[in-house]
């Protein structure tokens, strides 16, 4: 039997997804299949994505609020709305453009509809993808003229007591990196930057 899904993501713990929320509850998704998660649409190392993914089946339907919160990579994206849509065989719906964005129109137009969804999914992804650079060339602008400014005074150093045993169960393959963040609360590029400095410390 199908299931109804919905995965509501938001990029940083200030931002609010409770929004999100309203709507997939709203459409009957029950909680046991409402996927929350805190995390940069960069590319899907999620821990929660893909836990969700996981268990997505042949026919299920997957709501999303906007393509965006898929994810912003321009490649990642597409790469799996594909794999999703035309292997996974999930459907997908992104709310903010339900009447156009919903992979099941799509499959019932046939070549026309394969055509459209193509052409439609590059420019979505294409435009979550400018957006996620643009964001990101405001932070750096913001934070040069703070330095100017005499304000700007970096981030405090993130310290992991005891780092060697989380090391070990990442170079053991019993954790990933998206594991490690989840388990101490700190960002993937976090992770990536105490493994390099561990790794440093070593040599």
């Amino acid at each position: 039997m199908s299931e109804l899904f919905g995965y509501v993501r938001v990029s940083t713990e200030e931002q609010n997804e409770a929004r999100q929320i309203e709507k997939m509850r709203a459409l009957g998704v029950p909680e046991r299949y409402l996927f929350v998660e805190k995390q940069s649409g960069k590319d899907f190392d999620r821990t929660i994505y893909l836990g969700m993914r996981n268990i997505l089946r042949e026919g299920d339907l997957l709501y999303v609020d906007s393509i965006d919160r898929l994810g912003r990579n321009y490649d990642a994206v597409k790469k799996e709305w594909y794999y999703l849509t035309r292997e996974l065989k999930v459907d997908v719906v992104a709310l903010d453009l339900a009447d156009l964005f919903d992979s099941r129109k799509f499959r019932e137009q046939g070549e026309v509809g394969r055509l459209l969804e193509d052409q439609m999914l590059s420019l979505l992804a294409w435009v979550a993808d400018q957006e996620r650079k643009k964001i990101r060339q405001r932070q750096r602008e913001g934070i040069e003229i703070a330095k100017v400014a005499g304000k700007y005074k970096g981030r405090k150093p993130v310290i992991v007591p005891d780092f060697e045993k989380y090391y070990q169960r990442y170079m053991s393959r019993k954790v990933s990196k998206a594991g490690l963040a989840r388990e101490l609360h700190i960002s993937r590029p976090t992770v990536d930057r105490l493994i390099a400095e561990h790794e440093a410390g070593i040599r």
